[in-house]
């Protein structure tokens, strides 16, 4: 097991818009579960820059990363000048709890995400994870403009594959687009139009929900959940039905 530093020279890259990039290094990540993330690194000026990022592919593949530029970040600049054939710096190590091993199992599981915080629900997709316990995945991916709905036709290509296992419900708060709700998804959970998009209403007994992405819209679902529909977060001594993964 490799447990050090690596360099691993970029093979791929996608850009969905100038801000935000899917890069695919030559590294294959064996040793991880769906949901855990890893490190990234980039020498600058000498000084080693690393941020924290979920993976977006399954083990076994190459790893895969979603990343947003951030203006004044010190990794995001420079890691968006690489281009195919420049090493990037991996520390393979995995860690983090975002995982299904502690979800508890249900009929119906939720995967709603903002922005990049997609990245460990298209991992757990690939490797088929959430197919050996639950019967129903309802996959929810909120951002601001449409063309930041990343995977788009990755993710429709699973449902269709899955017809009536899994719904991919896009929500788009600062434009309308075609297929995509439009709103905030929170303002989609208040007014019914996730649980009408999935056919089904949200319940303690029947329902397990993983939040990712902005903490604000993560405190904000979670407080929702618990007033209106009974849920509770899930922890280890206290089994409920919503996990968290904050992302900043």
């Amino acid at each position: 097991m490799i447990t050090g530093w690596l360099e691993s020279p970029i093979v791929r890259r996608h850009a969905w818009t100038p801000d935000l990039t899917s890069v695919v290094l030559e590294h294959r990540l064996e040793d991880f579960e769906p949901g855990q993330f890893v490190n990234l690194g980039i020498d600058v000026d000498g000084r080693r820059v690393k941020r924290a990022y979920s993976v977006v592919s399954a083990p076994g593949e190459p790893a895969e990363f979603l990343v947003v530029r951030v203006e004044d970040g010190l990794l995001t600049p420079p890691l968006f000048g690489k281009r195919v054939g420049d090493p990037v710096l991996l520390l393979p190590r995995a860690a983090g709890y975002f995982t299904l091993r502690w979800v508890p199992d249900a009929p119906m599981l939720w995967m709603i995400a903002t922005g990049t915080g997609l990245a460990p629900f298209l991992s757990m997709l690939r490797a088929g994870a959430p197919w050996e316990r639950f019967g129903r995945v309802v996959l929810v991916h909120g951002v601001r403009q449409g063309d930041n709905l990343a995977y788009r036709d990755e993710i429709s290509t699973h449902a269709a594959q899955r017809p009536g296992r899994l719904v991919y419900v896009p929500v788009v708060s600062r434009e309308r687009t075609p297929g995509a709700l439009h709103g905030r998804v929170t303002t989609a959970l208040t007014e019914g139009l996730l649980e009408e998009a999935a056919d089904h209403r949200i319940g303690p007994e029947t329902d397990q929900v993983m939040l990712c992405g902005n903490p604000a819209m993560l405190d904000e679902m979670e407080a929702m959940l618990q007033q209106r529909r009974g849920l509770h977060v899930n922890r280890r001594r206290a089994p409920g039905q919503v996990t968290l993964e904050r992302y900043w």
